[in-house]
Order: C-alpha cells, then structure tokens, then sequence
C-alpha cells in the first residue's frame, strides 16, 4: 500500500490552507468496530457510532482488510440489489470484478475506482477474480455509500471506471505527503469522479512527521479514517490510529499529522479525508437500500421481490433463489 505514488512529490502541485483559515475543531475521534460482509471477508465500520448529523451525505463506509489470503481464500459478495444512492468502492491492493443486471460490469485493480451511481436500482455482484481466488494474495480496499437527495434517488444507474493513473496527485509544501483527489475539489485541483451529491475524497499518504493543513469548503462536513499507521488530527493534536475517525466541526481547514515513529509493517500515516454538502433530507434505510420514507423502502423491497430491479443473467449458473 498504496498503488499510486511518485518517486518525488515534490514535482506535483501544492495545496495548503491560506493564513486566516479557520482550524475545524475535532469533535470526536471514534473506533470501527470489526465484522465480515459479503461471503466473509473481513471489514471495519468506519463510521459505527456517529450521529448521522455529522455523517450527511455519507451513509457508510467500510474498510476491506487488509488481508493477505491464502489460495482458495480470497472472497467477495453474493448478488444483492441496490437502490437510492452511490457506492464508491477504492481498491488500493488486489483485484475485484464487477457485473451487474444491466449487463454492465469491469475490473477494479491496484488504485482503481469503480462509482457507481444505483439510482433506480439493480441488481450486481463484487467477486475477486478466478485467479486471486487460486493463488491467494493481498487485498485492501474501501467501499463507501454516498447518498443521494429525492430528486436523483430514482435516475438511471450510471458507473464511472476511475483507474489509479487518472487519480489528481497533489502534495504539501514541504513534499511530505502525497495527496490523491479520487473525486471532488481542493484548493482548486479537480478529481475525475463525478457525482450527483457534492463531494471530495481524498487518499493521503504522510511520511513520519510529515503534517496537512488543507483549505477546506465551510459547507461541506469533514471526516478523517486512518487506513494505516499512526498520527493526530486537529490543533489540540488529538491521537488517531488505525480504524479511527476523526470527526471535525466547522471551520475552513483541516490538519493531519504524521506520528514521527510509525509502525513497523505500516511505514506511513495513510488516512482518506472526505467531506460533502449535507442533503439534509429524511432518510429511511435498510439494507441495501437508501431512501426518504418508509413507503418508499417498502416500494423498493416490493420491487426487488416482483423482479423490477433485474435479473441474475444466466451465464453466470445462479437462480434468483440464490440471494
């Protein structure tokens, strides 16, 4: 980890927050909790425990590993349908496929993004590939759910492919860190994804000792989960580790620090900084499904039952009695 890097940061562009930028407080630093998703693969509810409040537009977000698999271990989810919002799934090591209803799918690999918008919803499918399922190997990744406001919950499905190579690599001013804009804006620089709801998403990689202060939209919330290693966020230079998020107040910046000893199988702070323009809509979820009411829920589920969102294509052996 990571996939993406530079041999010299120093030659990408730099970003830091202006001197009359107001330093966001931290308002709480909480820790995922570990479960398995899917067939089995293992993951971190990095947002368990925040008051949606501070979470609107995210839904949720969970971290895929990291897991080294043995051969015949590697494991990814069942069919299962989506509806009313957009998963963003980041592979940072290893490989997943992609198919769906529609007929649409691809390949995720090493800094690849796949967002996909579900809208109006269908049914897919996330596997590792017949070859990692043999050999075995590394695998780490994040997926996260990013709702949508009423008026988009009901568009087509729409994906975006995003390879590593097309990630915005910024950097600090003194080289330190390495920033990748997966979508969004910062200090002016624009990330390839495209969405529906505001947002950016940051994957940053901070050396030893190495520090952030980046400008940060007063509309948007702000979100800190450390993907590896150790380090503090914030003024007040608050702990975080591995599994944490930060939750930050108001204000126009936002600072992340490096500890200047890290841990030996993680030799570098890697966090991804998120924030977006809260909708601010009623939500009702459940499941794999995002929407405003529970009428609206019940509909979805109705549709799924009645076979609207789709259907298993049958190259792939399955019957809809295997969800």
């Amino acid at each position: 980890m990571p996939a993406v890097t530079v041999e010299n940061p120093l030659t990408l562009p730099r970003v830091a927050a202006s001197a009359d930028a107001v330093a966001r407080p931290v308002l709480a630093v909480t820790t995922a909790p570990s479960g398995f998703e899917g067939e089995g693969f293992p993951v971190r509810r990095a947002f368990a425990g925040i008051n949606y409040r501070h979470l609107d537009p995210f839904i949720m977000m969970d971290q895929m590993g990291e897991v080294d698999y043995g051969a015949n271990e590697p494991k990814g989810t069942p069919w299962h349908p989506h509806r009313g919002f957009e998963t963003v799934t980041y592979i940072i090591d290893g490989t997943f496929v992609h198919q769906d209803s529609n007929g649409g799918g691809g390949t995720i690999t090493n800094g690849d993004t796949q967002w996909m918008t579900a809208g109006s919803g269908l049914l897919h499918i996330e596997t590792p590939p017949e070859s990692l399922v043999r050999s075995g190997g590394l695998f780490h990744g994040l997926q996260l759910w990013v709702n949508l406001p009423a008026k988009d919950k009901m568009k087509d499905p729409r994906y975006q492919d995003i390879r590593g190579g097309q990630v915005q690599l910024l950097t600090s001013p003194d080289g330190g860190a390495l920033l990748r804009v997966i979508a969004g804006e910062l200090d002016g620089h624009q990330g390839p994804g495209i969405t529906h709801t505001p947002i950016t998403m940051i994957h940053a990689t901070l050396a030893p000792g190495a520090e952030i202060t980046l400008p940060w939209r007063e509309d948007f919330n702000a979100l800190a989960y450390v993907l590896a290693g150790r380090g503090s966020v914030g003024a007040d230079r608050r702990p975080v580790h591995l599994g944490q998020t930060a939750v930050f107040g108001p204000g126009s910046s936002l600072t992340v620090r490096a500890d200047e000893k890290q841990d030996s199988h993680a030799p570098d702070l890697e966090v991804v900084v998120l924030g977006g323009q809260p909708i601010r809509e009623p939500m009702a979820h459940y499941g794999p499904f995002v929407m405003n009411t529970r009428e609206e829920l019940q509909q979805a589920f109705e549709d799924f039952q009645k076979g609207r969102l789709g259907t298993i294509p049958a190259v792939h052996g399955m019957s809809e009695g295997g969800l």
